[in-house]
C-alpha cells in the first residue's frame, strides 16, 4: 500500500519565558512553520512556564526536499490577552530537517529560544519531540463501470438535447467517505490572533498544503478539495470513458497491428539480420587524440585517469546447443571464460569485463567467442577452451571502439551476428567501449589487475549505530522468603549479549538489598533479537553462588534520553530460572534509558574521527567535505612467499566517522595502482583521517589454498589530521609505511595520497567550531572514568569488528582492530620514555623562561635588560595595557612563527617522537609479549 511521510512535532513545554504583559507575566503560544504549511498551538493564560502537550502534523514532500528544509517555531504573546497591542515576540527556533528521526528514536529536547535581532530581549527553553511517521494511504475505491445507455437513446433522430443531469442521480454523501480536517486545523484547539504584520509574522495564513509538483498523492483532503471541478463534467457525460477504465482489446490490437513483426514475435524461426559491425562502430570517434579533446571532467579530480577496454556479454540466440555455453574473450594475450550460461528464452550471462588499456603490449584486436562446453571449467583466466565446442566468434578493431566518460548514458547493446564455427544463424548481444574507473560498471566488473576474484572490489562500510545502555541498580524486594536466614550477600548480574557487568555484594538481613550502582554496556542497532537480562545472585557460604531470579527486559521497549534529565524507574519481576512455570521470586527496581547525548569511543580521544552524539537531534550541521584520493603505493616489501615466489596482493582501507571504504585488491604487485576517490562529511576540524594497507589472502580462495583463511597482514598506517589541510587545496603527497613488529621498526613502502578539504560554512561559523568543546555535553555533565572508558571502548571495537565481518566481502577483525587501535592502551617501557620526554620537553620551556629572567636581572644583555624595564615602567603607569600588550605578543609570535609552516607537505608520524627508531630488542620483547609472560626467565633473579 502506498505510504505519505508525514513530520510529527509535539510541542510540550516551555520555561523560563519573559514577561510581555506589562504585569509580570506573558500569554504564550506557538506557532510553527513547514514546508509551507503552518500550525498553531492553544494559548496558556498567564504563564512563564507554559505547557501545551500538542500534537501538531505536517506533510512532507519527496526527500530530496525534505533534507534541504527547516522547521520555524515561534513564540508569541496573546494580545488578546494581555493590555499590549501587538503580539510580542518571545523566541524563535530554527531546525533543519536533517536533525529529525523516525518514530521510536524521538526524544524529548529543550531548545534555547534565539532572537530575531540584534536588539530583541530573549530568554527561555522550548521542549519539542519531533519525529517522521510514515501514514499508509488506502488505495481509492475503483469508479463504477458505467451504464451503457439505452438503444432508443443512441438513435440520432429520437435523441434529444441531453438535459442536466438531476441532482438524484449524484452519488450518495453517504458513499463518499469523510474527510479529514484540513492540515490548518489539525491539533488547533483555540484560534488566537494572528501575529500583526510589522516584521513578526504576515496576518494572511498560506496554505497549508504543500506544492502539488514537490509532495506525493495528496491524502483524501486534498482529492476532496478539486472533487467540484471534476465532478460535473463527469455527470454530464456519464458514457464518456475514464482514465481509470481499461483499455479496450480493439485498441490493443490496432497498436500491435502498427507495430513490426520482430516487436511483436521474438522468438521466431527466422530472426532478423543484425546490424552489420563495421556501420556499427564506424559512425563513433576511432583517433585516440580525437578522444583526449572531448573529455570532460568527472568526479575522480584528484587521482589519474586508468582507461579499459570494457566488454558487456548480455546473451545469445539461435545457438544449436542444449548445454551452458561459455563466452571467451581474447585481448593482448590475455584469456577470459565467463560463467556458463543461464538457459531462459535465450542464453543469458549479463556480465561484464574490464581489461586495462594502459599496458605497453596492447593489442588492437578483440575477440569474443562463444563455446559450448563439454566438460565443467574453473572460471576466469584460462590458457585455452580444450574440450569445447567452437559456435561462433566476432572480432573487433579496438581502435574504433568509441570512448565512454560519464556523465555519459551507458552504450546500448547490440546484436551481432557470429561467423563460423557451428552457429550460422547465431547472435550475441554485446557492447564494447573504452572508459575509466568513473564507469559504473568498473565496481562490478571482471578486471585483469584483481584477477578477477569477487572479493577483491572496492566497497563502502557503514558503522553501527552505537548507544551507551545505562543500567541504574536501586533495590530489591520480596526476596526474604527465598532465604530465611539472618545476613545474606546479595549481587545483580546484567547480561547483554557478551557483555556481563555484576553489582558489588551488599549484606542485608532484612531481605531488600541496595545497591544504586550505574552499569553502562555498548549497544547496537538494531534491537530486535537483543535482551537484557537481570540474575539475583545468592552467596553462600563458603564461596558458593546461586541464582535465585531472572528477569529479562527488550532493549526495544527502553526508553532514550539526550540529556541528564531523571528516568522514570521500574519494577521487574524476578522468576524462577530453568523452569516451565512461571514461579514469583521477588522483583528488582531499575532505571534503564538510552543515553544519546554520549558520542561512544571506538577510537582513541586523540585519534577520533568523530565527536558526534549518538543521538541525530543534536547533530549540527556539516562545515565541509574532505575528499580523498588513493593513487597507490610503491616499492612494496614482498609479504609472503607462493611457490617460491614473493608476492603481494595489497589493498587500502580508510576510515572516517562511520564511513569506511575499501579499494580493490591489486594481485601481485609491488607497485598497485588503486586511483579511487571517496568523499566524507566533516562536522568538526580536529578530527583525522586514517588510511591503512593490508595484504590479502582472499585472492587464493579460487585455487583452493588453504592459506586463503589466514588473517590479513598488515602493511602500514597514515593519519592525516583535517586541521592541517588548507581549505580548497589539493595536497598530493607519499608518505612511507612504517610498520613497528618484533623485529622492530621496519618501512613496507610508500603510498600516494591526494587529499583536499571543501568548505562549506562561512569562516566565522568555522572559528566558532573551534571554540566548542569536542566531546558533547554529557561527557561533561556525567563524565565517563577513563578506565571504564577505555573497557568500553575495546567492547565497541568487537561490536563493530563483528557488523563489518558480517558484509560481503567481509572487513576482517584483524583490519577493524588495527584501524582502530585496539591495542594502543596497551603498556610499554617505550610508551613511558616517549611521554617522559614530551613531558621533559614542556617544562625546558619553561626553564628557559626563568632562565631569560635571571639573565635579565644579572644585566647579562643590558639593551634587553633596558627595554624591559622600560616595559615595566609603562605598564605600572597604565595598568590597563597589560593585557593588550600581551595579546601583542602572542600576535607577534605568531606571525613570525607562521612563515615557518609547512606549505607543500602535510605532516606525518615521526619515529623520532615515539621513540619507534630507537628502541632496543628487549623493550620489543617486553612490548610484544602477552599477558601472562610467556619468555622465559633466561637466568634473572627471582
Amino acid at each position: 500500500m502506498a505510504t505519505v511521510r508525514k513530520l510529527i512535532v509535539e510541542v510540550i513545554d516551555a520555561r523560563n519565558l519573559l514577561p510581555k504583559d506589562g504585569h509580570g507575566t506573558s500569554s504564550p503560544y506557538a506557532v510553527l512553520d513547514f514546508y509551507g504549511q503552518r500550525r498553531k498551538t492553544r494559548t496558556v493564560i498567564r504563564d512563564l512556564n507554559p505547557a501545551w502537550n500538542e500534537t501538531l502534523e505536517f506533510n512532507v514532500g519527496k526527500t530530496s526536499d525534505v533534507f534541504g528544509d527547516m522547521l520555524e517555531i515561534d513564540l508569541f504573546h496573546d494580545r488578546n490577552v494581555g493590555p499590549t497591542t501587538r503580539n510580542n515576540f518571545l523566541g524563535r527556533v530554527r531546525l533543519s530537517s536533517r536533525q529529525f528521526v523516525k518514530k521510536g528514536e524521538e526524544a524529548l529536547i529543550y531548545y534555547t529560544l534565539e532572537k530575531k535581532n540584534l536588539f530583541s530581549w530573549i530568554q527561555g527553553e522550548i521542549g519539542l519531540k519531533i519525529y517522521f511517521f510514515d501514514d499508509v494511504v488506502p488505495p481509492p475505491a475503483p469508479p463504477p463501470p458505467p451504464t451503457p445507455p439505452p438503444a432508443e437513446e443512441v438513435k440520432p433522430e429520437a435523441t434529444p438535447p441531453a438535459p442536466a443531469p438531476a441532482p438524484a442521480e449524484a452519488p450518495p454523501e453517504s458513499s463518499v467517505p469523510p474527510s479529514d480536517p484540513p492540515p490548518a486545523e489539525l491539533g488547533k484547539t483555540e484560534t488566537p490572533p494572528e501575529p500583526p504584520s510589522d516584521g513578526d509574522k504576515p496576518n494572511e495564513e498560506p496554505p497549508s498544503a504543500p506544492p502539488a509538483e514537490a509532495t506525493p498523492p495528496p491524502p483524501p483532503d486534498e482529492a476532496e478539495q478539486h472533487q467540484p471541478e471534476t465532478k460535473p463534467q463527469e455527470e454530464s457525460n456519464p458514457v464518456e470513458p475514464t482514465p481509470q477504465q481499461p483499455i479496450h482489446p480493439d485498441h490493443v490490437m490496432a497498436s500491435i497491428a502498427s507495430r513490426t513483426p520482430f516487436e511483436v514475435k521474438v522468438n521466431k524461426i527466422n530472426p532478423p539480420q543484425p546490424i552489420s559491425r563495421a556501420s556499427s562502430v564506424s559512425s563513433f570517434v576511432s583517433d585516440i587524440s580525437d578522444r583526449t579533446t572531448i573529455e570532460r571532467p568527472c568526479t575522480f579530480d584528484l587521482v589519474e585517469k586508468m582507461h579499459y577496454l570494457f566488454v558487456r556479454v548480455v546473451k545469445a540466440r539461435s545457438l544449436p546447443t542444449m548445454g551452458k555455453p561459455v563466452v571467451k574473450i581474447d585481448v593482448s594475450g590475455c584469456h577470459v571464460i565467463s560463467k556458463p550460461a543461464r538457459k531462459t528464452t535465450f542464453f543469458e550471462w549479463d556480465q561484464t569485463f574490464a581489461f586495462s588499456h594502459d599496458s605497453p603490449d596492447y593489442s588492437s584486436r578483440l575477440e569474443v567467442s562463444v563455446w559450448d562446453p563439454v566438460c565443467s571449467i574453473p572460471f576466469g583466466p584460462t590458457p585455452d577452451v580444450a574440450g569445447h565446442d567452437f559456435l561462433g566468434g566476432v572480432c573487433f578493431d579496438v581502435s574504433e571502439i568509441p570512448l565512454r566518460d560519464p556523465p555519459d548514458s551507458p552504450l546500448a547493446t547490440q546484436w551481432y551476428r557470429l561467423e563460423e564455427g557451428g552457429a550460422n544463424k547465431g547472435d550475441l548481444m554485446l557492447a564494447t567501449w573504452l572508459g575509466t574507473q568513473a564507469d559504473e560498471s568498473f565496481p562490478d566488473a571482471w578486471k585483469t589487475d584483481t584477477a578477477g576474484n569477487p572479493n577483491s572490489q572496492s566497497k563502502i562500510y557503514q558503522s553501527p549505530k552505537l548507544w551507551y545502555l545505562r543500567s541504574t541498580i536501586i533495590e530489591a524486594q520480596d526476596i526474604s522468603l527465598l532465604a530465611p536466614s539472618k545476613e545474606i550477600s546479595y549481587q545483580i548480574k546484567v547480561q547483554l549479549g557478551f557483555q556481563v557487568l555484576k553489582t558489588k555484594f551488599v549484606v542485608t538481613s532484612n531481605g531488600a538489598p541496595s545497591w544504586n550502582e550505574d552499569l553502562i554496556f555498548v549497544a547496537a542497532e538494531p534491537f530486535s533479537e537483543h535482551h537484557l537480562i537481570f540474575s539475583l545472585i545468592q552467596k553462600r557460604p563458603p564461596k558458593e553462588q546461586v541464582v535465585m531470579g531472572v528477569a529479562s527486559m527488550p532493549l526495544t521497549s527502553i526508553e532514550r534520553r539526550v540529556d541528564d534529565r531523571n528516568v522514570v524507574s521500574r519494577w521487574f519481576t524476578l522468576e524462577a530460572p530453568g523452569e516451565e512455570k512461571r514461579v514469583y521470586r521477588g522483583r528488582v527496581h531499575l532505571r534503564l534509558c538510552f543515553d544519546g547525548g554520549y558520542h561512544v569511543m571506538d577510537e582513541g580521544a586523540h585519534m577520533c574521527s568523530d565527536y558526534r552524539p549518538t543521538a541525530r537531534q543534536l547533530w549540527k550541521p556539516p562545515i565541509g567535505t574532505v575528499e580523498l584520493g588513493i593513487i597507490g603505493c610503491k616499492n612494496l616489501l614482498p609479504m609472503k612467499t607462493i611457490n617460491g615466489k614473493g608476492s603481494t596482493d595489497a589493498y587500502a582501507v580508510a576510515k572516517y566517522g562511520s564511513k569506511w571504504i575499501r579499494t580493490r585488491t591489486i594481485s601481485d604487485s609491488l607497485d598497485p595502482k588503486w586511483n579511487e576517490q571517496y568523499t566524507w562529511r566533516v562536522y568538526d576540524p580536529s578530527t583525522v583521517l586514517t588510511i591503512g594497507v593490508f595484504d590479502s589472502w582472499e585472492v587464493f580462495e579460487m585455487d583452493g589454498y588453504k592459506e586463503a583463511t589466514r588473517s590479513d597482514l598488515r602493511i602500514g598506517k597514515v593519519r592525516i589530521r583535517i586541521s592541517t589541510l588548507t581549505m580548497g587545496k589539493v595536497y598530493r603527497n607519499t608518505f612511507p609505511l612504517l610498520f613497528l613488529s618484533q623485529a622492530g621498526l621496519k618501512k613496507m613502502g610508500e603510498i600516494e595520497l591526494a587529499v583536499r578539504f571543501i568548505r562549506a560554512t562561512p569562516t566565522l561559523d568555522l572559528l566558532h567550531v573551534y571554540s566548542q568543546p569536542l566531546l558533547p555535553i554529557m561527557h561533561h555533565l556525567k563524565p565517563i572514568g577513563v578506565v571504564q572508558q577505555e573497557a568500553l571502548r575495546v567492547i565497541t571495537v568487537k561490536i563493530v569488528a563483528a557488523h563489518l565481518s558480517r558484509s560481503e566481502p567481509p572487513l576482517k577483525l584483524e583490519v577493524v582492530t588495527y584501524m582502530l587501535d585496539a591495542d594502543s592502551h596497551t603498556f610499554s617501557i617505550r610508551k613511558v620514555r616517549a611521554n617522559w620526554f614530551r613531558i621533559i620537553n614542556v617544562i625546558a620551556g619553561v626553564i628557559d623562561i626563568f632562565k631569560w629572567i635571571d639573565d635579565t636581572r644579572a644585566w647579562k644583555n643590558s639593551t634587553a635588560t633596558i627595554l624591559v624595564h622600560a616595559l615595566l615602567v609603562m605598564l605600572v603607569w597604565f595598568p590597563d595595557l597589560i593585557m593588550p600588550t600581551f595579546a601583542f605578543y602572542v600576535f607577534v609570535m605568531g606571525a613570525w612563527n607562521y612563515r615557518f609552516r609547512s606549505k607543500t607537505s602535510l605532516p606525518h608520524l615521526d619515529p623520532k617522537i615515539s621513540l619507534a627508531d630507537s628502541i632496543d630488542r628487549e623493550e620489543l620483547d617486553e612490548e610484544f609479549d602477552a599477558m601472562p609472560c610467556t619468555r622465559p626467565n633466561e637466568g634473572r633473579a627471582c
